[in-house]
């Protein structure tokens, strides 16, 4: 098998591949066409069916483990299948292994890393309340590990929202040293919580879809929730620090057009905000760096960046 992290321009590729999502969409001229996402373990690939009507394509669907023949092109500065033909696999074709992608880094290693930064925490109402997501609930702990951070733009990986929370957390840590009136511990416990609600706002790969509440709710409300069941349980917790501590959840995006229910209203807020927007916007580039055309200087436009990217 070729992965598709492996693939370049002018290849032909005839592989079993992830069906991640697919679109019957209309072209321009008035043409249907088929918009395919293929995913295996090193990444995923934007594929299209531009004659439908040609014989060679079977009916699949979406999460489907579907054969594939078709030549690798480059569009906009980044590799697009086009298929030739597509048939549903059977049980045995594939192993479904090789179509989960995976964090590059050691999962239990990291997350002794995140343990260490926990330990800082000096503060007993905030260590209580860390300790009873990060040391002593099984069940959150097994889904922290192993669950995505997003369903497409970064981190959409097993361990993506483990690597993610280690990342920012790491960041606000070293603001604090560098800023010492920010408040370490409630910077640190903002840090480790801010996408808790993602365990609850997304289905478990492959599928990594938005759950029902994912769709009505969000990560960032349903963490607020997860953040406030377990503050009531610990007893004299400061009304005051519960405040700050759930408010940096509800403003770590920044801006309300960006879906957070209210803007940053103080310094940990802010430095939260910004690092969370550092790793995420550093991770997609790492992303889009690693599935671009090794001739292609130009990237061409990425709507999260509202730029024409390139490399250097």
């Amino acid at each position: 098998m070729k992965y598709i992290g492996e693939l370049r321009e002018g290849d032909i590729t005839r592989d079993v591949y992830l069906c991640k999502q697919v679109q019957n969409l209309v072209a321009k001229t008035g043409k249907t066409y088929m918009s395919i996402l293929l995913q295996d373990k090193t990444g995923v690939l934007d594929a299209k069916v531009w004659d439908i009507t040609s014989g060679g394509i079977e009916e699949f669907q979406a999460l489907d483990y579907i054969y594939v023949e078709g030549e690798v092109t480059v569009f906009q500065g980044t590799l697009q299948l086009k298929c030739r033909r597509i048939r549903k696999c059977r049980e045995g074709e594939y192993d479904p292994s090789d179509y989960l992608p995976y964090t590059r880094f050691n999962i239990e290693e990291m997350y002794k890393k995140l343990m260490s930064y926990a330990a800082m925490i000096t503060e007993p109402h905030i260590k209580k309340l860390i300790d009873s997501f990060f040391l002593e609930d099984e069940a959150f702990i097994k889904e922290f590990k192993t669950h995505s951070a997003a369903k497409s733009v970064h981190h959409g990986f097993v361990g993506g929202l483990l690597e993610h929370t280690l990342s920012v957390t790491s960041l606000c840590v070293k603001f604090a040293e560098q800023y010492r009136f920010l408040n370490k511990d409630l910077l640190i416990a903002a840090a480790m919580c801010h996408d808790i609600g993602k365990i609850r706002e997304l289905s478990e790969l492959p599928q990594n879809d938005y759950t029902d509440d994912g769709n009505l709710l969000g990560h960032i409300v349903m963490g607020y929730e997860m953040l406030g069941e377990r503050i009531a349980k610990i007893e004299d917790f400061p009304k005051v620090l519960a405040s700050e501590l759930r408010h940096c959840i509800l403003a770590h995006h920044g801006e309300l057009e960006y879906g957070s229910p209210k803007k940053p209203a103080i310094a940990e807020a802010i430095a939260l905000n910004f690092a969370d927007n550092v790793d995420a916007k550093l991770e997609t580039m790492r992303e889009l760096l690693e599935t671009a055309d090794d001739k292609a200087d130009w990237l061409g436009y990425q709507k999260l960046f509202e730029s024409n990217m390139r490399k250097t």
